[in-house]
């Protein structure tokens, strides 16, 4: 499709993907109907994950930045990505950020935002201690593996397991040598396994920027192979300049493929000079901030109807996070910038279900919403009643409420 295509048909593919009918019958407590009865539909969080990276929460010295942040990223999303770079992570060996991770991960849930790790095994960020050898780095990274994935079990149930093997013989490290003697296919597969054994309920992504030949060929094999992987994670950071639509479809349609649903895992988009790691300081613009909004405007919606894609991540929720470049959805200080208010213009208000009806003759009320969670109310002359609720795709919505 040309771009004119894909932005004209979004809402429509959004229409018959992301919602779906649901039904409340109100009865008293001698289960008769109660036509007429009110009902309020208020929908509690999407299906769909819209997420970004949140390394620095709870790290604020300053207490009103703190809530700043906390309060601008839980009013946007329900999906946070927790950092966990070895060489971060473990800086000398057993000697690691498991608490201050641990509170980080307890903080998103109390605001009722998922989390994923990212990444449990990369070649960058390798810590100075690490091993050399092959054989030495497969044992130290089964046991990381297993450790971290059993360790933080039910705070953190999605992640990204491996990220970039396409290049990873490129480096002259432990992984990069496992890569280069076994192969992309095999280091990621065994990978997976450990993930999937630490934690059977957990999500495993392979994530990669590589969105070409090598990183198809390595996802048609992992399939091939039968390797546990539960969805590929797609990279889209612009610093160069914004995609055109049409290569974020064709990334698209090229993965989906493969039969795994799709993360859009980090993306970003400049609201400064275009570039890669350009002299500091690297400042936002006015221009650059109505170009960033605007194009995340239409970038969204197209992710967003994709029925393949299943989450979409930012990539850093600040100005000045990685490599210090102008990509937030805030500026430094905190402060919305307007691609942070059209994104919760779209995720909480145009892309949201929040309504009355009333029920019919048969003491039934009908709706159509964005899937996800619910609370409904029932009031009647009687009583009123409140009822949660989950919309999905693939089975019947409906409840009975009763109100008395």
């Amino acid at each position: 499709m040309q771009e004119r295509e894909i932005l004209e048909g979004a809402a429509a593919r959004i229409e018959r993907y992301r919602k779906a009918d649901a039904s409340v019958r109100v009865v008293d407590p001698e289960g008769r109907p109660v036509p007429g009865a009110r009902v309020r539909v208020a929908q509690t969080r999407h299906a769909f994950l819209f997420g970004c990276s949140v390394f620095p929460v709870l790290s604020y010295d300053d207490p009103e930045k703190e809530v700043a942040y906390e309060r601008e990223f839980a009013a946007l999303f329900n999906y946070a990505t927790l950092a966990f770079y070895w060489g971060r992570y473990e800086r000398e060996p057993g000697v690691t950020l498991a608490g201050k991770v641990m509170d980080q991960a307890r903080w998103c849930k109390h605001q009722g935002i998922a989390t994923k790790g990212h990444p449990l095994i990369w070649h960058e960020v390798y810590p100075k201690w690490g091993p050399s050898s092959p054989d030495e780095t497969r044992e130290k990274l089964r046991a990381r593996v297993t450790e971290v994935v059993s360790g933080f079990a039910t705070l953190v149930d999605c992640w990204d397991v491996v990220n970039e093997a396409t290049v990873s013989e490129r480096f002259e490290n432990g992984v990069g040598r496992w890569a280069k003697r076994d192969g992309a296919a095999v280091l990621v597969a065994e990978a997976l396994g450990w993930a999937r054994r630490a934690n059977s309920n957990a999500v495993l992504l392979y994530n990669d920027y590589n969105l070409g030949p090598d990183f198809e060929k390595l996802a048609g094999e992992l399939i091939e192979a039968g390797a546990p992987v539960d969805a590929f994670g797609l990279q889209s950071h612009m610093h160069h300049g914004e995609w055109p639509l049409t290569r974020v479809w064709e990334a698209c349609e090229t993965y989906q493929q493969f039969g795994k649903p799709l993360h859009f895992t980090e993306t970003t988009v400049l609201s400064g000079e275009h570039g890669w790691e350009r002299p500091l300081p690297w400042p936002s613009t006015p221009e650059g901030e109505a170009r960033q909004a605007d194009y995340v405007t239409k970038l969204y919606p197209v992710l967003f109807s994709h029925p393949a894609v299943e989450a979409i991540t930012w990539w850093d929720f600040m100005d000045g996070s990685w490599q210090g470049a102008p990509a937030g959805l805030v500026r430094a200080d905190l402060s919305p910038k307007p691609v942070y208010e059209s994104l919760l213009g779209l995720v909480k208000g145009r892309w949201w279900t929040d309504l009355e009806a009333q029920a019919d003759a048969d003491g039934v009320a009908r709706f159509r919403g964005f899937l996800g969670d619910y609370e409904i109310t029932a009031t009647t002359r009687a009583a009123t009643a409140t009822q949660a609720m989950t919309l999905s795709r693939d089975r019947e919505n409906a409840i009975t409420l009763v109100a008395g």
